[in-house]
């Protein structure tokens, strides 16, 4: 055996070999037979496998960049799917962006558009506020921008003056949100008004609902609202027919069923028993006829919020508000006749179709109690309430309290 540092050993049958290099060592292990002759005659870097044939030994640098190589290609999968994964992410996000940037200034253009001519602060004799938000949405009969043959197709009429078929009060508060009809001839008390175009003042009467929209306009009606109900009206929200039709059009329809057949001649509708994809003029004679309804205006009443929680269901999901392709439309369609307070603007309008899309599933849609539908007046037949039970419901919605039915 050679003591010298880096010398070898050497045994008579197997040769064992033993390379020292500053402590660390390695064995190698080649039959006699295979590669006769010493150590120091054999070629370097060689040594035999198992059959004896020689074969070069494997330089350890050599050995650590295979080593290298196969754990990039063991690596470098995983990593292009990751950058493919980023790629598709910024994509996405940036059409996410732009989708928001057209959308917003569609709502930016179409806010600059409204007309916002209510002023509530100049309602007069108002009561205090109560807890919770009062919405006063109002369907009018306004024929704003529809030509003669549009008023034919949509039973409009020719009549004058402003007259409203819709009177909804949505509250919204701590107890989810509550959907509440007026009928149109409910026998209210008017409070004394002046007519806007004479200035001629008329004393307080009893008339009806209705009559208040035709006489004084919003303002007129929301007073009579407040006067009758102890409610304050926070918020105006009126649409007229030629905006309505846009308006489902615009969403692509509304979905409705009903569980009769449908022929109302004045109102022009006309469906079978079932479910129906309502284009806007088939909407608009569904929440405007009564005529086959058992309770008449009650009967439009319930058709009205029906619809109305379903239209907001449908123009509250992403798909509609966050597409400029369909925000636009729906904005250009409505804006002719849509008509807010001066404290409103059009993103306000977006948790009032949340409230009214809630009243679906956990919200309450009720009908004022209603005492008699045919009370003889020298204004024609009206609708009157129930005293105490009214005024319990009104307490209610003013305190922000569960509505209880009545």
């Amino acid at each position: 055996m050679n003591d010298r540092p880096g010398g070898w050993s050497r045994r008579d049958s197997d040769v064992e070999t033993t390379r020292v290099i500053t402590g660390h060592a390695w064995v190698e292990i080649a039959r006699r037979r295979a590669l006769p002759g010493p150590p120091s005659t054999r070629p370097r870097g060689i040594t035999s496998n198992s059959s004896g044939i020689p074969r070069p030994r494997q330089p350890a640098d050599d050995q650590n960049q295979q080593d290298r190589g196969s754990y990039n290609l063991r690596t470098r999968q995983p990593k292009a799917r990751r950058g493919r994964l980023h790629r598709i992410t910024r994509i996405v996000a940036v059409v996410v962006v732009l989708l928001l940037i057209a959308s917003s200034g569609t709502y930016v253009w179409a806010d600059s558009k409204l007309d916002r001519v209510v002023d509530l602060g100049k309602v007069a004799d108002r009561p205090p506020h109560g807890k919770g938000t009062n919405y006063l949405i109002v369907g009018s009969d306004s024929r704003a921008g529809l030509s003669e043959q549009a008023k034919k197709e949509l039973h409009a009429g020719s009549a004058s003056g402003g007259r409203t078929d819709t009177m909804i009060l949505l509250h919204t508060g701590a107890h989810g949100t509550s959907m509440l009809s007026l009928p149109r001839d409910s026998w209210v008390t008017i409070p004394p008004y002046v007519l806007p175009d004479t200035g001629k003042h008329y004393p307080q009467s009893k008339n009806k609902l209705n009559a208040a929209f035709s006489l004084g306009g919003p303002t007129l009606l929301v007073q009579t609202i407040e006067r009758n109900t102890g409610l304050r009206i926070d918020h105006y929200v009126e649409v007229g027919l030629g905006g309505f039709v846009g308006i489902v059009n615009g969403i692509g329809g509304v979905r409705m069923c009903v569980d009769k057949n449908i022929n109302d001649p004045k109102s022009g509708e006309n469906l079978t028993k079932g479910c129906h994809l309502l284009n806007g003029s088939q909407a608009l004679s569904f929440v405007r006829q009564r005529h086959q309804e058992a309770n008449g205006d009650l009967g439009r009443i319930q058709n009205q919020q029906r619809f109305l929680a379903t239209l907001a269901h449908k123009a509250a999901t992403p798909g509609v508000m966050l597409n400029p392709l369909k925000v636009y439309p729906i904005m250009s369609a409505g804006l002719g006749t849509l008509v807010l307070d001066k404290s409103m603007r059009l993103w306000s309008l977006v948790p009032l179709f949340r409230a009214t899309k809630s009243t679906i599933g956990s919200g309450k849609r009720i009908d004022i109690p209603v005492s008699n539908l045919d009370f003889r007046t020298d204004k024609g037949s009206a609708v009157t309430w129930k005293g105490p039970q009214s005024r319990k419901l009104f307490a209610e919605l003013r305190n922000d309290q569960p509505v209880q039915r009545h």
